[in-house]
């Protein structure tokens, strides 16, 4: 079908009633000239972050720099098996700010604010924090008011917010991994209808009392803009009505799921029962809903260009978080203090592998979405690790860290010269994203070998 008009513009939102939502990419948006169209797709940044180390003999594929990755992925990595054309594996970063350069040893409360910004913290438990820019925001920053949202910094734990975490360091080092500046942390949001109500909603105060009015009336955003929405159906052709309607339900679907918690939580009920339930309205009682619930509404966030950055931790550093759903009831934390007993290793590495599959979740989701003629994993760089190695040494020299993406040329392992800084690789990564950075944190140069040819 012919459209009969200009092209609609990239920026064109549906409207009702206090909500708002964009649209993902749709064949009418495209000029004429569609090569020149695809060159000028933007490009995205998205983080996966584990807490608490890795098993390395479990993760690091043989054999080594350069190589495909192996027919058989060693356990924790398996989960990504029908994804290794789009991954690889790099062994051998480190994170030297990491160190404690004189200060306590206290690992985690400087690990994890490194992971993304390759700087030694201030050792401090007050409000006088000291880190610097993080990757996602360098990114973020460089492409400015590109799109609504700069950035979305997504978890799991709610943040700690008075007092230390880790012993001398405050709890914002380790509440979340993204730093707008030396003095800004930014920590996580783990509630999916505080999100919801940010990429859809109108704005205000999300209070009690408007989440059991919404819960009562269930009512969906759409109905909000059907107006819009069949105007806006009248300019397209048969392939973008269908984009537009997988979209607006994937939409429904995650506000479907938001609201069945609410309900499930008693959140329609009154007064007492709704203020004393351990776990805000929204966040579901179960890990494997809530973490696919908060990976669907980034990717919902990214398919609309509602954001092009974003981040997600699956777990808060230093989670005492327990897995009895894999047969794991002991602590995580506790667990990676293991102390080389058999035991404690085999459960840490499971729930390593348990994490990994949210990953391949993650990148499953991103592949089957459509973006123009391809897919949003095409266009978009993702980094996934954590700050540790080895957890028990608290190891921030040998860390377990994947790059994923088309961006990137995938089935790989590379065994980097031990020791190579991780700030490195995040240098490279900021130019695969057309960023003309320099140096980055305490980079020594550009990882090489990360894009195709």
């Amino acid at each position: 079908m012919r459209l009969l008009r200009g092209p609609i513009s990239r920026r064109t939102l549906l409207r009702g009633a206090g909500t708002t939502i964009a649209l993902p990419f749709l064949e009418a948006m495209m000029p004429a000239a569609r090569a020149a169209d695809r060159a000028a797709r933007p490009k995205r940044l998205q983080i996966f972050y584990s807490p608490n180390g890795m098993m390395m003999d479990g993760f690091v594929p043989e054999p080594g720099t350069g190589s495909a990755l192996p027919a058989v992925l060693p356990p924790t990595l398996a989960p990504l098996a029908p994804f290794r054309d789009r991954v690889t594996v790099v062994s051998g970063l480190a994170h030297p700010s990491a160190a404690a350069m004189g200060d306590r040893p206290a690992g985690h409360g400087r690990s994890c604010p490194a992971f993304l910004t390759g700087t030694h913290v201030r050792q401090t438990e007050g409000t006088d924090i000291r880190c610097a820019i993080s990757v996602d925001q360098v990114y973020a920053a460089h492409l400015g008011d590109a799109t609504r949202l700069s950035s979305l910094e997504l978890g799991i734990d709610q943040a700690s917010l008075l007092g230390s975490c880790d012993i001398g360091y405050s709890c914002a080092y380790t509440n979340g991994i993204s730093w707008r500046g030396p003095t800004v942390p930014l920590p996580v949001t783990a509630n999916p209808g505080d999100v919801f109500e940010r990429l859809f909603g109108d704005g205000d105060a999300l209070d009690a009392a408007s989440r059991l009015a919404q819960l009562r009336r269930q009512a969906s955003i759409l109905d909000f803009v059907m107006d819009d929405t069949a105007r806006l159906s009248g300019r397209l052709g048969a392939e973008d009505r269908r984009k537009l309607d997988e979209y607006l339900e994937a939409t429904r679907d995650i506000e479907r799921r938001i609201q069945r918690t609410m309900a499930a939580e008693g959140a329609g009920g009154d007064g007492p029962q709704a203020t004393a339930m351990q776990r805000p309205a929204g966040i579901p009682g179960s890990f494997d809903e809530h973490v696919r619930m908060m990976i669907d509404l980034q990717v919902l966030a990214m398919q609309a260009d509602i954001t092009r950055v974003g981040s997600f931790m699956i777990g808060r550093e230093l989670s005492n978080r327990t897995y009895p759903e894999i047969g794991v009831p002991d602590s995580h934390h506790m667990l990676s203090h293991h102390g080389n007993n058999p035991d404690k290793m085999a459960k840490l590495a499971r729930i390593n592998r348990h994490h990994m599959e949210y990953f391949a979740y993650y990148l499953k989701r991103m592949q089957e979405t459509k973006d123009g003629e391809g897919s949003l994993l095409d266009r978009t760089l993702v980094i996934r690790g954590s700050a540790f190695g080895d957890p028990n040494e608290h190891d921030h020299m040998n860390l377990p860290v994947i790059v994923a993406g088309g961006l990137v040329q995938g089935n790989r392992h590379m065994a980097v010269t031990p020791h190579t800084p991780m700030s490195n690789l995040l240098l490279a990564g900021l130019h695969l994203l057309d960023v003309p950075a320099r140096t980055f944190g305490d980079s020594t140069g550009v990882l090489a070998g990360l894009a195709h040819g």
